[in-house]
């Protein structure tokens, strides 16, 4: 029985190195499915007319996409989501769209609501103190003035209107049914554990949006283009 238990223990050793490179290759196929995720679901909702108005998506600063942010509650609300942020680089955010940190969204929120569904959400990041401080730190979305539901459509009073009172904008797109589908109360920070899955290495959110010396990865170039292509420059 020892002579089996100690055969067993060195199978075990032996395999540890080939196991711990195999969960290491699926979290990295996670979180660069995840950046290619936001890259789809970022084209098809500017795709579809009068969905984000595009005077705003010119005047943003960043654009964060959580895809399929999961919320289910009943009684008692709560949200989960893992997504990407690019930002304009350059002075005061004035430049072209830079690599992307990746983003956490995490929380809930209390009240009625008895459900579940999984939701696209897109934020439009509109000044720079809001992209410097989720830069910092974590941000918490609620009902307050710094944080909206954007207007839908062309009206430019409400585009102004948005603007002027919010420094955050949030869109979503809705697969399922949810009563009271909110962010309130749910938290948005940088996710350090996959910007070190993503570039290799250890690596500040600040540094990979200010520092204009970290290349975008493969898995973002899609997210990068369409933000190229629906709003290349920026307007004040």
């Amino acid at each position: 029985m020892r002579k089996l238990l100690t055969y067993l223990s060195s199978i075990l050793l032996a395999a540890a190195p080939l196991f711990a490179g195999v969960a290491s290759a699926s979290a990295q196929t996670k979180v660069d499915d995840r950046l290619k995720d936001s890259g789809r679901v970022l084209k098809e909702i500017l795709d579809v007319p009068d969905s984000i108005p595009q005077d705003l998506l010119d005047k943003a600063d960043c654009v964060v996409v959580f895809p399929s942010v999961l919320k289910a509650a009943f009684i008692v609300g709560g949200s989960y989501g893992r997504g990407a942020m690019s930002c304009r680089q350059g002075e005061n955010f004035q430049g072209p769209w830079g690599a992307p940190t990746m983003m956490a969204l995490e929380g809930g929120s209390f009240g009625f609501q008895i459900g579940g569904q999984a939701t696209d959400f897109v934020l439009l990041v509109m000044n720079e103190s809001g992209a410097r401080g989720i830069l910092a730190s974590k941000v918490k979305l609620g009902a307050d003035a710094s944080v909206a539901a954007g207007p839908v459509g062309r009206d430019a009073s409400a585009e102004s209107d948005a603007t002027l009172r919010a420094e955050i904008l949030s869109y979503s797109r809705a697969r399922g049914l949810f009563a009271g589908v909110s962010l309130e109360g749910s938290t948005i920070r940088p996710d350090s554990g996959d910007n070190r899955k993503v570039y290799g290495e250890k690596v500040s959110a600040r540094d990979i949006v200010l520092s204009k010396t970290v290349a975008v990865p493969p898995a973002a170039e899609p997210l990068i283009s369409t933000l190229d292509a629906k709003t290349p420059k920026h307007k004040s």
